[in-house]
């Protein structure tokens, strides 16, 4: 079987291995060579290398887009850029496209501009729309003016609009009808078109002046009688956005409807293009990505193999945010020396009133955020989440508070440690819920990311109210 028509991730790892393999003879070899002495040196080596660069270029030519595209991320700098000069200069565009955001300015940054305008001209206009923020100035003005007018002014009016919205995912390819005419009339047409746009699943209603009159699904085309009219058998209950709608409902309505495509209209209802779901499921990737990069305190995405000083800057913020909390948290200790100097059970008691506060915390929090994301949580419901996550946290203080008290009574034999022991847990507990409720909402509500930071601010508060209230009881009762 080709391995090339079998795209699996053991594949994948089987053409880097390949490449890699490559890469590292050719350079094996030619340290040999430089090292040994002969007649015509300076043209075996050339030969050598020429030699070299045919088999890696053979091995590339024989693998898609999306593939290259994996392996460049796999590979460090020096090695990546060899990779990329060897590629079809007809499948740079699609690959830039396809690797991550880090690579490809580091792909964009070793071509020229006349390479970039070449590469950008090999994409449809939505595509070079995603392209189009990593693209210099002048590179992109040069793109727009090798546009004709339609796909200029789609172009333009593409990048008008900001990169979480519909806008931003919406493509052009797609084949529009007119209501009036009888499905025999549609069939011919689309015979004589040829190949339909990829996705295709319905073909869009529009009257004269190009508004949304509803939509023809291809299985309601072949199952009728040519005879009819598309105005008789097409649906005008229709799933449709708005260019300015936000691509996170978009999303959430593609999964709702089960929806393959979806038409996107401008405020007057007129068809600006559609979007697949393959976009959609590229945003979503994204997003996910994105979340789990945030939760770890970076601030963007990363290439594997960037500079250090690079990956430091991108680092540096949330870890300067946690060394400052783990400050907060010694000196909420320090207050209380004299007591853990006199009852030294407590040392080895306090991590686990904030460790088990934090954990309940990161539930709720992380609970809270897919909520948000999924658009679950209105002014009408906050309450009543309020209510049952502090019901919650209640009922596991009691329960989890009364069975580590029980414990902290068998090891030390002192009941009032095991009460208070019991007590700081269930109020941490409490604590843990409120914030793990009011870091994401209150960010929501701020227009800001409610993941970002939320586990390094969680985390600081859990620790820090944990020990004083363990160590505040601990001073009251036990002293």
């Amino acid at each position: 079987m080709d391995p090339n028509n079998t795209p699996t991730e053991d594949t994948l790892k089987v053409h880097l291995g390949q490449v890699v393999e490559l890469l590292e003879k050719q350079k094996l070899e030619e340290t040999i060579l430089q090292h040994q002495a002969m007649p015509h040196h300076d043209l075996v080596e050339t030969l050598l290398h020429k030699q070299h660069q045919a088999a890696l270029k053979q091995k590339l030519d024989q693998l898609r887009a999306a593939d290259i595209a994996y392996i460049l991320e796999a590979l460090p700098l020096e090695q990546r850029l060899t990779v990329w000069n060897l590629v079809k200069s007809e499948m740079d565009g699609q690959i830039l496209l396809d690797v991550s955001d880090s690579v490809r300015q580091t792909l964009i940054s070793d071509m020229d501009a006349e390479e970039l305008v070449t590469a950008a001209e090999q994409l449809d206009t939505d595509e070079i729309a995603d392209l189009a923020p990593d693209l210099p100035e002048e590179v992109l003005q040069e793109v727009l003016e090798s546009l004709n007018d339609q796909n200029r002014a789609r172009l333009e009016s593409v990048l008008a609009h900001e990169e979480d919205t519909v806008a931003s995912l919406m493509d052009f390819a797609m084949v529009t009808i007119r209501d009036d005419i009888s499905l025999g009339v549609v069939l011919r047409y689309l015979r004589r078109r040829g190949d339909l746009p990829e996705h295709t699943d319905k073909l869009f209603v529009v009257d004269e002046q190009n508004s949304l009159k509803g939509v023809l699904s291809l299985k309601r085309l072949l199952i009728n009688n040519p005879e009819k009219r598309v105005a008789e058998i097409m649906s005008r209950e229709v799933v449709s956005f708005r260019l300015n709608d936000a691509a996170a409902d978009a999303a959430r309505a593609f999964e709702r409807y089960d929806l393959l495509t979806a038409p996107v209209v401008d405020d007057d209802d007129k068809l600006q293009g559609r979007i697949r779901v393959d976009a959609i499921v590229d945003y979503i990737r994204q997003e996910s990505d994105e979340e789990m990069l945030t939760q770890a305190g970076l601030l963007e995405e990363e290439d594997l193999f960037s500079g250090v000083w690079k990956s430091l800057k991108n680092r540096w913020f949330w870890l300067g945010i946690n060394l400052i909390t783990a400050f907060v948290s010694t000196r909420v200790i320090g207050l209380f020396e004299g007591t853990i100097e006199r009852i030294v059970a407590l040392a080895s008691l306090m991590p686990i009133v904030a460790g088990i506060g934090g954990n309940t915390g990161t539930q709720t929090t992380t609970l809270i955020v897919r909520s948000l994301a999924l658009g679950l949580i209105s002014g009408g419901n906050v309450r009543k989440l309020v209510a049952k996550e502090l019901g919650i946290a209640a009922l596991n203080g009691t329960v989890w508070g009364s069975l580590i008290g029980l414990v902290a009574y068998g090891i030390y034999r002192d009941p009032q440690l095991g009460m208070v022991m019991a007590t700081a847990m269930m109020l941490n507990l409490l604590v843990a819920a409120v914030m793990g409720l009011a870091i994401p909402l209150v960010r929501h509500r701020l227009r800001l990311d409610p993941a970002v930071g939320a586990s390094v601010l969680l985390t600081a508060i859990t620790d820090s109210m944990g020990f004083f209230i363990f160590l505040g009881l601990a001073t009251v009762f036990l002293l």
